[in-house]
């Protein structure tokens, strides 16, 4: 029944005033509430847990690249050292993250996930990955590369390396 009414309420295609302030507006409260329903069910679950969405994300791109040194981790999150640490601490506290020396230089401070680590951000995963797989399958192929250029347009030039850098080979 929750498909028929996805169906429903899909757009069937932009209007040809795109640029105007309400089809604008249109697109801005689709990512907000798109946003906000695809994460309802990690949110649910993280709650269980006593995190959040920044002990989510952080979980995200470490699972993305193993070994990451803490400030590309603070480069993609875009949030404060001191918010980061206490992040970190939540999740090296519950065993979810390990850090380990750089071996290169001692200085850096690599992350990987524990175990426990990548079963959680797998089921956090798996939470996200139904409805996004729901929403791709009803928009089609040119659907889903429109709505990803639009998507890097959002993100400034200097940090698209960031997002490009997460891109593996699968």
């Amino acid at each position: 029944m929750a498909d028929v009414n996805f169906v429903r309420a899909a757009p069937v295609g932009a209007s040809p005033l795109f640029l105007r302030e309400a089809e604008i507006r249109r697109g801005i409260e689709l990512l907000y509430f798109g946003y906000t329903n695809m994460v309802k069910g990690a949110d649910a679950r993280l709650a269980e847990l006593g995190l959040g969405r920044a002990h989510h994300r952080a979980l995200y791109f470490i699972a993305r690249r193993p070994g990451m040194p803490v400030g590309d981790l603070l480069d993609l999150l875009n949030i404060t050292k001191q918010s980061l640490s206490r992040v970190l601490a939540d999740l090296q506290m519950r065993e979810l993250v390990a850090q380990t020396v750089g071996t290169r230089d001692r200085r850096q401070r690599m992350l990987r996930l524990t175990p426990a680590g990548i079963a959680l951000e797998t089921e956090l995963f798996e939470c996200l990955r139904d409805g996004v797989t729901r929403a791709y399958g009803h928009a089609g192929q040119a659907a889903v590369s429109g709505f990803w250029t639009v998507l890097t347009g959002l993100i400034p030039p200097g940090d698209r390396p960031l997002i490009e850098a997460l891109q593996v080979a699968e």
